[in-house]
Order: structure tokens, then sequence, then C-alpha cells
């Protein structure tokens, strides 16, 4: 099993929203591939974090699980997965991931 986390800094503004506007707008998009994606076998999203765990600048945190690397490799390209991508790169300002076997 692949577990795939990326965490998201957000521009103050971009594509003609706030950062909190699109930080909603971000988070409802990654939700709804839930069940979209047939490699996607969880996902969970969070804009919540102990201040005392991290330094990183995180708005938004993903973590999904996919069966093995093939599978991540097809969510990454899947069409819903993609409309997201393209939302997301108007709107980040950082972006970091890691990828491991469990």
């Amino acid at each position: 099993m692949i577990k795939h986390i990326v965490w998201w800094s957000l521009k103050e503004e971009a594509a003609g929203a706030t950062a909190a506007e699109n930080c909603e707008k971000m988070v409802a998009m990654l939700r709804a591939l839930e069940g979209k994606i047939p490699s996607l076998d969880s996902i969970e999203i969070s804009t919540t974090f102990l201040g005392s765990t991290t330094e990183e600048p995180i708005q938004v945190i993903l973590q999904s699980t996919h069966n093995d690397e093939e599978g991540l490799k097809a969510y990454a390209v899947h069409p819903e997965h993609m409309k997201c991508v393209e939302f997301i790169k108007q709107i980040v300002a950082t972006r970091k991931a890691i990828d491991y076997v469990i």
C-alpha cells in the first residue's frame, strides 16, 4: 500500500478570491474526488493543525492511500484529479509532498 501526503500554503489572493475562499473551494474539490477515482482507496483533508507540531506554513494537507505505485500514478493523471491540479496551481504559494510504502 502507498500513502501519498501533500501539504500546501496558499497565496493571500489568487484567482479572484482570498486565501480563505480558495481554501474552502480547494478542500471541497479534493473531498469530491472520493468515489470518483478507482485507484483512490481513501482520502483525508484537513485545514486544522496543532501549532506545536510543525513550523511549516501549512494551510491544507491531504493524505490518500493507493494499493500500489501504479494506482498512485493512475490517480495522478485521472481527469477528476487533474481538474483539482489546474485550480490548485493557480492558488498555491508552496507545495510539499511525500509518498511512502506501508
